[in-house]
């Protein structure tokens, strides 16, 4: 597979996987207490662990030939 073929394909599922976890992320969040000491931790936790499901694929899609 080209690589250019395999950074469209991951293009799609990047995109796609994020918007279901924003949707899923915020979601979760309304459900949360209307307190900042209980949103912060929530908000910074989701913000930085949308990278851990979607590192295997960026590391197929910037694979070499």
């Amino acid at each position: 597979m080209s690589a250019r073929l395999r950074k469209l394909i991951g293009l799609f599922a990047i995109l796609g996987f994020l918007i279901l976890y924003v949707w899923a992320a915020v979601f979760i969040g309304e459900r949360i207490p209307e307190r900042w000491w209980a949103q912060l931790p929530y908000y910074a936790l989701a913000g930085f662990c949308w990278w851990l499901p979607l590192a295997p694929l960026f590391r197929w899609m910037n694979r070499g030939r």
